[in-house]
């Protein structure tokens, strides 16, 4: 007897549903991407307990008619491949057609959606007309007119009948940090769309369509934290690069606030991400961290995003060039913004600086030394300056520099004679030398 079978639908389903769907926010990632698809303009998310009892997708896109409501939720149906030649020319953001059927397989679902703009007569429906399916555990369930523009999907008790994969789940505050995270995204690279996010019925996010990605940064994060940001911009070898990373140094402890983007899909790279770090070479402090928002267009044909159950990874033709010029852009952007920084530590004038100069400190950098050789000197004196600009060297020493040289000083040695020096001043003390 034969010991390998065609394992039935709905267990492939839910099998596939293991791939894709992986919590809560990943059915928020999938149903906005198909409205994205859409070409909605418009954007709801509602969430009930984190998502576990209900997540609620509304779009006002192109909506579909009566068949399409039914083919959608069969395993790899779509309308956004045709032949194999289009799988490596990607330009949806959705395309093997798993998403709905992975979860419409572990959850409740009721769907109502409407064509957005009547068809020709005869040929389809028109915009008044819509149509209500439900579907319990991947089986249809009832099917009827229901009046309708755009698209919504309601997705409730998800993993209902797969009670291993829900006993996973994280705590409720876990799983709403998940799906914010991942409207965060969707919003960021969208930003010619609106989006609406309500959890528990209190509005957690809503941004307008906004002029461009700036502008998104600013209504997500807000104008402070956008302060904190310097814009790099740069194309080459058909590749476009436009991002927002870390200015001056406004670093940070952890690796928050690193997001990428290809063709408008938010993706996880490592060769991306280490080239921004190795532009800020020399500069990064050790244990701190960029900010960084990397927008890149390219090529669909050069890039293959099918390389991952969830998408979230994708494969460059010429990785190298992606590589670089993230790099090479970034570096000199960085290194003009800190061009005025800099600045204060080669062009100090004497008419900065408080205090008198010292005789001593005037000849050092007045006079090269008879040698011709650089000097070096253990008790150097240095003009005093309220804002002296410095730069860490490890965790004890920094460097103070001038036209007259580079000063290297012990900063805890410093503060603790500081502190001595307020010390003396601050109390009567009668001192007499002893004879001997």
């Amino acid at each position: 007897m034969s010991q390998i079978k065609i394992l039935p639908t709905g267990l492939s389903n839910k099998i596939a549903a293991g791939e894709v769907i992986e919590r809560p926010a990943s059915v928020v990632k999938e149903l906005i991407e198909n409205s994205i698809d859409a070409g909605s303009t418009e954007i709801g998310i509602d969430i009930l307990y984190s998502g576990k009892h209900l997540i609620r997708v509304s779009d006002n896109g192109t909506g579909m008619d009566r068949e399409d409501a039914l083919l959608c939720f069969e395993r790899h149906a779509t309308s956004k491949l045709s032949s194999e030649c289009d799988l490596f020319n990607i330009k949806t953001m959705g395309f093997r057609g798993e998403a709905l059927s992975s979860i419409a397989s572990v959850s409740r679902v009721k769907l109502i959606t409407g064509r957005k703009n009547p068809l020709p007569a005869g040929k389809g429906t028109t915009g008044e007309e819509g149509v209500y399916v439900e579907i319990i555990g991947g089986e249809v369930k009832e099917i009827k007119d229901s009046p309708a523009v755009g698209t919504s999907v309601e997705v409730r008790d998800l993993f209902f009948n797969t009670p291993a994969r829900k006993k996973f789940l994280k705590s409720n505050s876990t799983e709403l940090f998940h799906i914010i995270d991942t409207v965060t995204r969707e919003a960021l690279s969208h930003w010619r769309i609106a989006f609406r996010l309500l959890s528990d019925n209190r509005e957690t996010m809503d941004v307008p369509v906004s002029s461009g990605s700036k502008e998104r940064i600013m209504q997500i994060y807000g104008g402070e934290f956008l302060d904190g940001l310097t814009g790099v911009n740069a194309a080459a070898g058909g590749i476009k690069l436009s991002a927002y990373v870390t200015k001056g140094d406004n670093f940070r402890n952890m690796k928050s606030h690193q997001l990428i983007f290809i063709n408008g899909r938010p993706v996880k790279d490592h060769s991306v991400s280490h080239a921004v770090y190795r532009a800020y070479d020399g500069i990064l402090p050790r244990d701190k961290h960029p900010i960084f928002f990397i927008f890149i267009d390219i090529d669909p044909g050069k890039v293959d995003f099918n390389v991952h159950p969830a998408k979230r990874e994708v494969r460059f033709q010429d990785k190298e060039s992606v590589y670089r010029l993230v790099m090479d852009s970034i570096r000199e952007t960085v290194k003009g913004e800190r061009a005025e920084f800099v600045k204060q530590f080669t062009e100090i004038s004497e008419a900065d600086f408080s205090g008198q100069r010292s005789d001593a400190y005037q000849a050092s950098i007045s006079s090269p030394p008879a040698s011709g050789g650089p000097m070096v000197s253990e008790n150097s004196e240095l003009a005093y300056k309220p804002s002296l600009p410095f730069i860490y060297l490890g965790e004890t020493f920094i460097a103070v520099s001038g036209r007259g040289g580079l000063t290297l000083i012990d900063h805890h040695a410093a503060h603790e004679r500081i502190l001595y020096e307020k010390f003396l001043k601050g109390i009567s003390l009668n001192s007499h030398h002893l004879l001997f």
